[in-house]
């Protein structure tokens, strides 16, 4: 697991540095395998906007751009990217730096004109889940330019390698992670605001949601979002899943997995208006059903899968991955949040059997809180509500156990006090 300090610091609060945390960590149970800071060898890269783009005077497929660097001033580049345009925020790499994917960095000349740096795309940066054929990497509008690039890109933070062990599951969300923390360091634990402000008219009344499995699903949580514009999520967030390992994709689905590595709960998002009922149903895979999932694979389902369907076909396969017919897009404009609970054998044989594994089957495969559903549901709606600009119902559709009774472990004290070394009181 990848975890960012910077991140973790929103939660608790953390004076150490990386080196010393990882050593508390390791000695409180966590393996902290390695840790690295991002932005190291990027001492030479800077934002910049492009101020003028004019065609390569003996290239059709280059262009000359001038680009501003703030206080180091206008410089020259050419770049081959389909995707530049006059007044992108833009990141520049001078001679001398040295990056990931394409190697140091030298003033150049392409068919006589000169180049004084390159203008740079996500993989040349070495950020994950980005290809080479890409193009360049565009910043949000309000980059400044000429500032050391690291921050703009996720890669001013220290990230820690932790291998969370499978009794230890609660902590794949940083927030558990926080209390581990907290409790190793006395730092004041902060827990990020679930509650949110909703319309009157209840979420019960937009859609009906129905378990018939529930041996293979204990409660299945639905919150629903209408007047949601999508579009691109806010800086803060892309650096934070970047520096997670996970790629930026809108500002919904972003949220989905902002809140799934905050909190632990995976969470999945359905596009309201195409989902027929509309209803949920929490079933067994019927014999033949077949599922193309957002990977672009059609799966055929064998009969012990768990799905989500609509009324009228599947629609997700329960906790590992959503179907391509109701994913989120641009016409998105009303959402079905999913925050459920599924056995965790159920959901580690279908990804066995598929071959498919996602960060939603890890985390089910270990087994979740079931109290959490809710939680993380208001938390995601909120931050929707936030970025994305809806409006949510009131309430949630909340079907399949609330609650389980809880464990109570006793403790005698004297032995307590035998094996720790120490004299702990009653108090």
């Amino acid at each position: 697991m990848r975890v960012s300090l910077e991140w973790l610091r929103e939660y608790v609060e953390i004076d150490l540095a990386a080196e010393e945390l990882a050593e508390r960590l390791t000695r409180a149970g966590f393996e902290v395998g390695a840790w690295e800071y991002l932005g190291a060898g990027l001492e030479k890269v800077f934002t910049g906007e492009i101020v003028r783009l004019e065609r390569h005077p003996d290239a059709d497929h280059l262009q000359v751009a001038r680009v501003d660097l703030g206080p180091m001033g206008l410089m020259q580049l050419v770049t081959g990217a389909p995707n530049a345009a006059v007044g992108q925020k833009v990141v520049v790499a001078l001679p001398g730096a040295n990056l990931p994917n394409l190697g140091p960095v030298r003033q150049a000349r392409f068919r006589g004109v000169v180049s004084e740096g390159v203008v740079c795309s996500a993989w040349e940066l070495g950020l994950e889940g980005h290809r080479q054929e890409e193009g360049i990497l565009i910043l949000p509008p309000e980059t400044p330019p000429g500032r050391a690039v690291a921050p703009y890109i996720g890669l001013d933070d220290t990230v820690l390698e932790i291998d969370i062990t499978p009794n230890r599951a609660d902590c794949l969300g940083l927030v558990n992670l926080a209390r581990e923390v907290a409790a190793i360091t006395g730092g004041r634990l902060r827990l990020p605001p679930c509650e949110v402000d909703s319309v009157p008219e209840p979420a019960r009344e937009a859609a009906t949601v129905t378990i018939e499995a529930p041996d293979l699903c204990a409660r299945y949580v639905a919150a629903i979002i209408r007047g949601v514009t999508i579009g691109p999520s806010p800086s803060w967030m892309q650096r934070r899943l970047r520096a997670a390992g996970m790629r930026p994709i809108n500002n919904v689905v972003d949220i989905t997995n902002y809140v799934m590595l905050e909190l632990g709960q995976p969470l999945h998002a359905f596009d309201y208006h195409r989902l027929q009922g509309p209803q949920i149903v929490v079933r067994r895979a019927r014999p033949g059903e077949k599922l193309r999932t957002l990977d672009g694979v059609e799966r055929l389902l064998v009969p012990e899968t768990l799905v989500i369907a609509d009324a009228r076909r599947a629609v997700a396969i329960a906790g590992i991955m959503g179907g391509e017919e109701t994913e989120i897009s641009e016409a998105t404009r009303w959402i079905l949040l999913e925050s459920a609970n599924f056995s965790p054998a159920s959901i580690r044989r279908t990804s066995r059997t598929l071959g498919l594994r996602s960060e939603a089957s890890l985390r089910f495969e270990r087994g979740i809180d079931l109290e959490l559903a809710p939680r993380a549901a208001y938390r995601a709606a909120r931050l929707m509500r936030e970025l994305a600009g809806g409006e949510v119902l009131a309430g949630l559709i909340d079907c399949g156990e609330k609650s389980r009774p809880a464990v109570t472990v006793d403790l005698n004290l004297k032995r307590l006090n035998s094996l720790l070394g120490l004299e702990l009181t009653r108090a």
